[in-house]
């Protein structure tokens, strides 16, 4: 029997996907700010989509922590919250731990000439106080490895709690200029494989601490 035509559900997925990656990326950018309240009517016209779409992609928002809903009364960006950031930044430092340590036999010299690369990004960018560049860089730095570990759960994880991360980075991003995370990229790259995973854990440890900080 030959597989049905029908374009309608791949549509409606991309529609929706499509205003996901949008406000997802408004509100890790600030362009929706903490605490805005999200408005069905304004999004739709914002997006140029119907409602169905925008509100599947609100919900899965709320999924990721990054928009919060009152029935009845409210649908808002979720504001920064210190035990929120306690809780998220265990997490991702252990994910990427992993990555590290599945990445390790599997890294080659232009892997670490990638990352190389990427913390002198990271140096200049910070010292320009360049936050676009600054993440960008941390990304691909970090993302030599997760690449390189080649699985595809730590990366659906990472993608869910990252826009979480980068969000926090961005808004608090005057308090962390003294950062050391130019110098930990350092020792990763000079790092045995099997203290690199562990120098990666407190690399994203140690910006969780700076990011808890801030709040005070």
């Amino acid at each position: 029997m030959p597989v049905p035509v029908n374009d309608a559900p791949l549509e409606r997925d991309l529609l929706r996907d499509q205003a996901y990656a949008t406000i997802r990326d408004a509100i890790v950018d600030g362009t929706l700010a903490p605490g805005e309240r999200l408005r069905d009517q304004e999004l739709c016209g914002w997006l140029g989509l119907s409602r169905t779409p925008v509100r599947e992609a609100l919900s899965r928002l709320e999924q990721d922590g990054l928009v919060e809903t009152e029935p009845q009364r409210y649908t808002r960006v979720t504001p920064l919250d210190r035990r929120a950031a306690r809780d998220a930044f265990p997490v991702v430092a252990a994910l990427h731990q992993l990555a590290a340590e599945l990445a390790a036999p599997r890294l080659t010299d232009s892997d670490r000439d990638a990352m190389r690369a990427a913390n002198n990004r990271f140096s200049l960018a910070l010292r320009d106080g360049d936050v676009d560049a600054a993440l960008q860089a941390d990304d691909d730095f970090h993302g030599v490895f997760v690449t390189a570990a080649a699985n595809a759960e730590i990366q659906r994880a990472l993608e869910r709690l990252m826009p979480r991360i980068r969000r926090l980075e961005r808004l608090r991003f005057g308090s962390l200029s003294g950062r050391a995370s130019v110098k930990q990229h350092a020792e990763i790259l000079l790092a045995a494989p099997e203290d690199a995973a562990v120098l990666v854990k407190q690399n994203w440890l140690s910006l969780g601490a700076l990011i808890d900080r801030s709040f005070e």
